[in-house]
């Protein structure tokens, strides 16, 4: 995974330090300004079928970061950006903000005192943690994933979650209603929406979701039938509804289960959680409608999932699941250094990128002669940045989500081309857009 402060390379000069100017680019669906492109470019639908540079950002952006439908963007100088939806005022700019100004990126008001070292982003609300590790939220939801105590379901300004005040917070991921948090020293905090497990025992009783998700939803070994999936996004539309009375915590917890276990990285889907160990075990709870869990045990709870490879980063889209692993090489059954993409889960539009079973991780086999060095998940489509500076895609390709000036879906991973030549530093989707982070 990129890190702050490794995006971005700095040049000395007489002894000075400088930070190499940096361009953010932007494709996929566009119709809630998550693009932060102008309808003079991206025309009447909003969407950009090719990386297409996002105009008025600051030009020492060192990371970007992806909500499902809007963006951030962090400077050198600890100035945190956003543009795209805001419904719930996640770009950080009140409610009062026009429609027809989402599309363009302003900075986040009222974190003036605050050092931003890194920024993330659900749905719904958006996330920055200072450099003494307090972490900020803003947003509206009415699952709790502000996590700023009982009944608090709206903070149009960023406030501190005090709850973590005690705590240096490393990373933070969101799901659909469920947040997870990362702290400097390996501790596991969840809040939000638990049903399902999603929180491990932070969630304290577990609860199954009205979208069954302990149901084995995978037939004819492993591949989700016709009939199968329709009932699977039946019950992910119907559930929705029924959910509103599911538990809740307000506050951050932490996960019990993993007392004394050192926690290195988490990503969550929409209504599932990956997290992985230092020893390199990966864990896995919440739904599992999807297979996105990746174990036979279909038991509530943060369990591992049955996988051969050593994982290294994870990360997730809406229902699938992604991890850089270290592999076996070709000729031998010995894990050594060379690092392959693992997918599971989800595959309606071929965002795994392989064939196979769904349900069980498997390598993605049209990447095995390159190196990964992240890897992202939209809903439906998936994006991969190699130790070579090239962005490979796949997945659904409706609205230019994979950016190859169609709206094809391509089964394995291609690469696209059109940024060949440019110095990448950072690749991330949201659930239908991406962006890309580009030294000037």
């Amino acid at each position: 995974m990129l890190k702050l402060g490794e995006s971005i390379r700095r040049v000395e000069l007489k002894g000075v330090r400088r930070w190499m100017s940096s361009v953010v680019m932007s494709f996929g669906d566009g119709h809630l300004g998550a693009l932060g492109l102008p309808t003079s470019t991206t025309g009447h639908g909003g969407d950009a079928y090719e990386p297409t540079p996002v105009p008025g950002l600051p030009s020492d952006v060192t990371t970007v970061s992806a909500g499902h439908y809007h963006s951030l963007a962090l400077t050198s100088q600890a100035q945190l950006w956003a543009w795209g939806r805001n419904n719930e005022a996640q770009l950080g700019r009140g409610l009062q903000a026009p429609r027809d100004s989402w599309n363009e990126a302003e900075r986040v008001q009222g974190l003036d005192k605050v050092n931003v070292r890194a920024a993330f982003a659900s749905g719904v609300i958006s996330a920055a943690i200072g450099d003494d590790g307090s972490l900020w939220v803003w947003g509206k939801s009415k699952r709790g994933q502000l996590g700023l105590g009982e009944g608090i379901i709206e903070a149009v300004v960023p406030s501190r979650i005090e709850a973590l005040a005690g705590e240096k917070i490393a990373k933070v991921s969101f799901g659909w209603g469920h947040a997870l948090a990362l702290t400097e020293d390996g501790k596991l905090f969840g809040w939000g929406y638990s049903a399902d497990a999603r929180l491990g025992k932070a969630g304290g009783s577990f609860e199954t979701s009205p979208l069954d998700s302990g149901a084995n939803a995978s037939e004819n070994n492993g591949q989700l039938s016709s009939s199968a999936l329709e009932t699977a996004e039946k019950l992910v539309l119907e559930g929705m509804e029924k959910e509103k009375s599911m538990p809740i915590v307000w506050d951050p917890c932490l996960v019990e289960e993993l007392h004394g276990v050192e926690v290195v990285d988490i990503a969550c889907g929409l209504d599932h959680s990956l997290v992985l160990c230092r020893n390199g075990t990966l864990l896995s709870c919440g739904s599992n409608v999807y297979g996105q869990l990746g174990r036979v045990k279909q038991e509530l709870g943060m369990l591992p999932v049955d996988i051969t490879a050593v994982p290294v980063s994870i990360a997730s889209g809406l229902g699938h699941s992604l991890a850089i692993c270290r592999v076996a090489s070709s000729d031998s059954d010995t894990i050594g250094d060379a690092t392959s993409i693992v997918s599971w889960g989800w595959n309606q539009s071929s965002q795994l990128g392989r064939t196979g079973p769904e349900n069980v991780p498997l390598v993605v086999e049209g990447l095995a002669e390159e190196i990964p060095v992240s890897v992202s998940g939209g809903r439906v489509h998936s994006i991969v940045l190699t130790s070579k500076g090239e962005v490979w895609v796949w997945g659904c390709g409706k609205n230019g989500r994979l950016g190859l000036g169609s709206s094809f879906d391509e089964t394995e991973p291609i690469l696209l081309d059109s940024l060949e030549g440019c110095e990448v530093l950072q690749v991330v989707s949201g659930f239908d857009h991406n962006l890309v982070l580009i030294a000037e």
